[in-house]
């Protein structure tokens, strides 16, 4: 099986108990309790079904249990594998087109309706959800808190990167996981608050009462007085030929692969989009030992955090901006993809095309709310807030802050005597800034004594490294007034105690002084297993990636706290103060083939992936129809498969654009209730296992 066995900072040596089931026949070996599609992508497989329309190959896409294209035939059942629990001696088969219902015809011998009670219904135990409940078990409420996940933590669970913000306020410097770890241990202690993992919210009542499905085993309805949302949010989807055979996906699902589930389900991959979700994922990528051979974006900057484009530039990684993905490619999945340079309208340049050979393309091009139970609250006329990503899309450590905010705003809906400090809500703002400027770097002049060199140059809210170091030496600039002010060393007693170099989420600040003639000592960051010795020498390269010079290993040494290296070098004078960086992927493993290979058909691309329907047909159907109502693109069934348009809705802007049709004149689709699907039986509770 194709597993992480060495990672820097996860536990790899997990006890799972091993189990033996059946893919299509075949006796194949998996964990129980994973995910049947995480099982299947590390013996391999990465076609899960066969669309009725063409016998296209469709492979996993959100690893999230939102869309269908997971989904196989578990012991005789049509169901999504991402959310389905491996067993031992699990009949599992591809899906070859349109499922068939099983057949049954027993007489329903048992029916239950199951109710709950609650002060409170929080939905999602994400970082923001965790904290808007702990706020409120604190004020005492009765508390039922739901996830679809078998443990706490939302995307905090794939986070193994330092968080940025402040140590104060949201746990800057502790990586997502630590955090998850923390926040679930707290919400335990409440005695007043019941958690129900493996579930889902599937409807919303005016009867202030919601349907759980509790375990993916039982219903029951939930009667609440107030309700928290923060069900988080879905990945945004891109046009191009392509786009929907396996090995195309979001960051999101190739981050539950590699951090959650421990599976190497890529050799070779691409990234579009240089957010901070698709910068982190390389970052994820390359410590898991997979090469990645690149990012896209289409506009002329990064749109991420400079220190994570930094980062990942320093160990090798090619950023390629004003450029856009033109295919992907392959015999039943990816193989190759192509890029190309765009003009000022943002059209490519086919001659300016790259084509590069990969197994796998992340689509990283930014997230859209879930906020479809909050709009229903709100219809219903309910008590009822909702935080983190269902509120606006920000980083995890707003999202933490924001959601004791809501929890405290709920409280106060629901009649306690409770006020919100009015400094949380500034610190919230910061929490949630864009970058801001980004400076010239600083001249440093090296002595015999240690100095920290900063290599964080743009304005973003972080400020963990004058918490930690020892001397207090470490302050903010005091430009802007708040943590987005960039960090500087005041001091002149730098004892190389480490830490600022280790806590540091960009991994953007080493330390260095002089030795003797034109030698100096560098201590640089590393959150890799080492691949070298002392006394060997290893490439290192400045802020933006360029090679500097070859530096000799003079020390290795191992922060427990943070889980970071810090590896002192020898290296030339010149450049002690350039050095930022430690190259972990060489070039030649990263360059494009000789000359492009691409079929580049736009109107080929599949827009709605449940009903295969592509761009060509939908834009001569406006066209020849004269469409200003995108629910008369039902009639060709865009928007009537699994995912229930929640994934082609958000594209359809762009597809009127391009038929000639301004958007603003459209009435928008009716979107089909969130929901997951449920077994008749389980709506009656007929087969029943336990009590809820």
């Amino acid at each position: 099986m194709d597993r992480i066995a060495r990672h820097p900072v996860l536990n790899t040596n997990q006890e799972r108990k091993s189990v033996n089931f059946y893919f299509n026949g075949e006796s194949v070996q998996g964990f129980e309790n994973e995910p049947v599609s995480s099982a299947l992508i590390a013996n391999g497989v990465k076609e899960f079904s066969i669309h009725h329309i063409g016998d296209a190959p469709q492979g996993i896409f959100c690893a999230n249990g939102q869309c269908s294209h997971c989904t196989l035939v578990i012991n005789g059942k049509p169901l999504k594998s991402c959310i389905t629990t491996l067993k031992e001696g699990m009949e599992v088969r591809t899906l070859v087109h349109l499922p068939e219902l099983p057949e049954d015809d027993r007489n329903v011998e048992h029916f239950e309706v199951k109710n709950l009670k609650c002060d409170v219904l929080v939905i999602g135990a994400g970082p923001s959800g965790l904290t808007a409940a702990i706020e409120l078990a604190k004020l005492n409420f009765d508390i039922i808190l739901i996830d679809d996940k078998d443990k706490l933590g939302g995307k905090l669970l794939l986070q193994t990167h330092k968080f940025f913000g402040s140590i104060e306020d949201c746990y800057a410097g502790k990586r997502g996981i630590e955090i998850a770890d923390l926040l679930e241990k707290e919400i335990r202690s409440y005695k007043n608050v019941k958690i129900y993992t493996n579930t889902s919210v599937v409807a919303l009542y005016k009867d202030k009462k919601a349907g759980l499905f509790i375990d993916y085993k039982n219903y029951a309805l939930v009667g609440f007085d107030g309700l928290v949302i923060s069900s988080g949010a879905r990945e945004k989807n891109l046009v191009f030929p392509g786009n929907d055979i396996p090995g195309v996906y979001g960051a999101g699902a190739f981050q539950t692969l590699v951090n959650r589930d421990l599976v190497k389900s890529s050799n070779r991959i691409f990234i579009i989009g240089s957010g901070n979700v698709g910068l982190i994922a390389a970052y994820h990528a390359l410590q898991a030992g997979i090469t990645v051979v690149g990012i896209a974006d289409i506009l002329d900057n990064v749109s991420g955090y400079k220190v994570h484009s930094d980062k990942i530039k320093r160990m090798g990684v090619p950023v390629y901006l004003k450029h856009t993905v033109l295919t992907a490619e392959g015999n039943g999945q990816v193989e190759r993809i192509t890029i190309a340079e765009v003009d000022e309208k943002f059209n490519p340049l086919l001659e300016k095309a790259k084509t590069f050979e990969v197994d796998t393309l992340l689509i990283a091009v930014g997230l859209s709310s879930i906020d479809e139970f909050y709009n229903t609250a709100l219809k219903f006329g309910y008590k009822a807030v909702k935080s983190g990503d269902a509120d606006e899309i920000a980083e995890a450590s707003s999202a933490m802050f924001g959601g004791r905010i809501s929890g405290l705003q709920l409280a106060k809906m629901l009649g306690k005597d409770v006020a919100v400090d009015e400094s949380w809500f500034k610190k919230a703002e910061v929490l949630k800034s864009r970058p801001g400027k980004t400076h010239s770097e600083p001249v440093t002049e090296l002595n015999e004594n240690y100095t920290p060199i900063m290599h964080c140059y743009q304005e973003i809210p972080c400020n963990p490294c004058i918490s930690v170091c020892p001397s207090g030496a470490i302050k903010l600039n005091d430009a802007l007034g708040s943590i987005m002010d960039l960090p500087l060393y005041t001091g002149e007693d730098c004892t190389r105690c480490g830490q600022c170099i280790a806590v540091c989420p960009g991994l953007a600040i080493s330390v260095a002084k002089k030795l003797y003639g034109e030698w100096a000592e560098v201590v640089l960051p590393h959150e890799f297993i080492p691949a070298f010795h002392e006394n060997e020498f290893v490439s290192l390269t400045d802020t933006d990636g360029n090679y500097l010079e070859k530096g000799e290993v003079m020390k290795i040494q191992f922060n427990k706290k943070y889980k970071t290296h810090l590896i002192t070098f020898k290296v030339s004078l010149g450049n002690a103060i350039k050095i930022a960086g430690i190259r972990v992927q060489d070039e030649d493993k990263i360059k494009p083939l000789p000359k492009p290979v691409f079929n580049y058909i736009p109107d080929n691309a599949v827009l709605c992936r449940c009903e295969r329907v592509s761009v060509g047909e939908i834009i001569k159907f406006i066209k020849d129809n004269d469409i200003k109502d995108a629910n008369q693109l039902k009639q060709i069934r865009v928007g009537m498969g699994a995912c229930g348009s929640r994934t082609c809705s958000i594209l359809l802007p762009g597809i009127f654009s391009a038929a000639g049709v301004n958007w603003f004149e459209v009435a928008e689709n009716t979107k089909r209730p969130l929901s997951v699907e449920i077994p008749m039986g389980a709506i009656i509770n007929e087969d029943s296992e336990e009590s809820v």
